[in-house]
């Protein structure tokens, strides 16, 4: 629940397979500052069951990650909101404000335990019940859509360095398939509900919705949420595309959520 989920139908690796899946053999992620735009408004999601993964702050009150992160396999039902916690600025145990969720909203299509889950219904809006610190600005969510080669950028915190933010800053946009976004931004469990970020035209947010208050995280727009890794020798990873919850998060907008 923790981690990327793997995408059925991707053909199986053999010795060359790597260590973890969603990592190439040359590993492109690094450590990136907390506290620098556009990671300060990266965050951690935890669970009151130990689960963890990654998740995206757009709106003074808002975070948005992946759906089968908050998914129990045990009772095969969400997480209540009061068992989720943000985590701003987290770095090796350390993190600048913990906050409580107070509402979840999931794609109702969505169903991570069905055969055949609809992954590109794999994404949670979370409500925060108290705002986000004021040093951290929502980023906007671009809906623009994206031709093949588009530079991104994916970070979280994954499985294997789960108390550090690392990022892939060199990645691209490969194309779509079934409703998601197909990269080659190195990604492993844990990244789950991190942001795919691509630039914003003239560094606003103008091809989407735009973050209540707070600066642009310098440039940055969420075009999606990382949700799947592909296990294959070449790195093909996927995310939700940002129009599938942008509708939520528009309603919200116009009635006068944060």
């Amino acid at each position: 629940m923790a981690g990327l989920t793997m995408l059925a139908g991707v053909p199986a690796a053999h010795a060359e397979r790597p260590l973890l899946p969603g990592v190439g053999p040359d590993d492109r992620r690094a450590p990136v500052d907390v506290a620098a735009d556009p990671w300060r408004s990266v965050v951690r999601v935890q669970t009151n069951l130990a689960g963890r993964c990654t998740g995206v702050l757009v709106g003074r009150r808002t975070v948005v990650t992946a759906g089968h992160c908050l998914f129990n396999p045990r009772t095969r039902r969400f997480l209540q909101a009061s068992s989720l916690h943000v985590l701003f600025g987290y770095d090796r145990g350390e993190f600048t404000r913990h906050v409580t969720v107070a509402r979840v909203a999931t794609d109702p299509a969505y169903d991570p335990a069905a055969a055949t889950p609809m992954l590109g219904g794999d994404w949670a809006v979370l409500t925060l019940a108290e705002p986000a610190p004021d040093q951290v600005p929502p980023l906007p969510v671009s809906v623009a859509p994206l031709r093949p080669g588009t530079p991104l950028m994916l970070g979280g915190y994954s499985q294997d360095r789960a108390q550090i933010l690392m990022a892939d800053s060199a990645c691209r946009l490969l194309g779509e398939s079934g409703g998601l976004l197909v990269h080659d931004c190195d990604a492993t469990r844990g990244t789950s509900g991190g942001p795919l970020l691509v630039r914003t035209v003239g560094g606003g947010g103008t091809n989407g919705i735009g973050a209540n208050g707070g600066a642009s995280g310098g440039g940055w727009a969420v075009a999606g949420v990382g949700v799947a890794a592909g296990n294959a020798p070449a790195v093909r990873n996927f995310a939700v595309p940002s129009a599938h919850f942008a509708a939520l998060l528009a309603k919200d907008t116009a009635a006068g959520q944060p």
